[in-house]
């Protein structure tokens, strides 16, 4: 195999590695996928950048009266655009590989051309970044070794050869000013890109890590973390903290005639219920399965069997439309008040076995820990 055929077979490598990580998700968990899935937008988005650049490069070249610099530059126009049609259809490796080509072929010939203070050497650069967050290092060693062997090779022969269709000074160095804007341009593009791609992926991680992904109320570990912060602020201000362990009743009865979707159906609209009706405060949480829990900052037991009275009422009360059907569901609920120094375990253990009362008292009730 050819060194330009081992380059190639690299390139497409790189994209089919991409592709496989942007579609299965594998390879570095979920920032590095979402990385390859930002690599293509990315891709998209430049490519229409170079096609812009490359009509300016036309204009210039044709205003200061250099038609064989100007007329390379209608082509690398039609590559970018069949370039971008090809990635709106997912054919990425022959995009990508046309993008390559491109820009590696219009660096060579701009700088042969015009010397090395064109500054056409630069647009070289931009694909470190690229075809390191393209794919795993066996993948993109070799693009690597390619490009830094080119850019050397290509340094040695302009200084060799000198400049073969040279242009007055004047316009060289606003050349040199135009290249070195556009390489800065797409340097703090792509990496303003890819930081904000990797904000993203850290808020949605956090979300993932604190949130229950069907109901969007806390999940139990976030909870129990935001506990320990309850515990001590109400501490501090000397107020009492409840808790409420609630379950809906005959929970399995649902899924069995109704369906798991008419089940995940209920807790969405139980967990959107309980939100709304407590205090900005409080905490309420999917504690697991069908059970939740609620942490009362500031709250004796009094209010908190209260409030639990409403939540059940209120369940009592709705519905849920469900393919045409109305799926009724109750609700059977434990109270607790935390002792001064009671670890909140040993709360929501009170809780669990009010709750248990609860249910061996017939269900849709509300009982209150000893």
């Amino acid at each position: 195999m050819s060194a330009s055929q081992e380059t190639t077979q690299s390139i497409l490598d790189v994209t089919r590695g991409a592709r496989r990580a942007e579609i299965h998700g594998v390879g570095g968990g979920e920032l590095r996928t979402r990385a390859h899935g930002a690599f293509w937008i990315m891709v998209r988005r430049v490519v229409v950048l170079a096609a812009c650049v490359d009509f300016a490069f036309l204009a210039f070249f044709l205003a200061i009266g250099a038609p064989r610099q100007a007329w390379p530059n209608v082509l690398s126009i039609a590559m970018y655009a069949a370039s971008y049609a090809l990635l709106t259809k997912r054919r990425n490796a022959l995009a990508l590989f046309l993008v390559w080509t491109e820009v590696v072929g219009h660096a060579a010939l701009g700088t042969l051309f015009l010397g090395w203070d064109s500054g056409f050497h630069y647009y070289l650069l931009m694909f470190i970044p690229a075809i390191i967050v393209s794919g795993g290092w066996r993948v993109t060693v070799f693009p690597l070794l390619f490009l830094f062997a080119f850019y050397l090779g290509l340094h040695a022969a302009s200084s060799a050869l000198g400049a073969l269709a040279p242009i007055g000074r004047a316009e060289l160095w606003a050349l040199n000013v135009f290249n070195v804007a556009i390489f800065f341009v797409m340097a703090s593009y792509t990496a303003r890109f890819y930081s904000e791609n990797v904000r993203k992926s850290e808020r949605k991680l956090r979300q993932s890590a604190t949130t229950d992904a069907l109901t969007g109320l806390a999940n139990r570990g976030h909870l129990l973390d935001l506990a320990k912060q309850c515990i001590a602020q109400t501490g501090r201000r000397g107020e009492s903290m409840s808790v409420v362990l609630a379950d809906i009743d005959h929970f399995k009865q649902i899924n069995d005639r109704f369906g798991h979707e008419a089940g995940d159906q209920v807790l969405r609209h139980a967990g959107k219920m309980f939100g709304s009706m407590c205090r900005n405060r409080d905490i309420v949480a999917r504690w697991g399965g069908e059970e939740f829990l609620f942490l009362l900052p500031g709250t004796d037991s009094e209010d908190a069997r209260q409030l639990a009275e409403r939540i059940r009422v209120a369940c009592e009360a709705a519905g849920v439309e469900w393919r045409q059907a109305d799926i009724r569901f109750t609700l059977s609920a434990g109270v607790s008040t935390l002792a001064p120094a009671e670890d909140i375990n040993a709360a929501i253990g009170r809780a669990d076995k009010a709750l248990y009362q609860s249910k061996f008292a017939g269900r849709n009730l509300v009982s209150v820990a000893e």
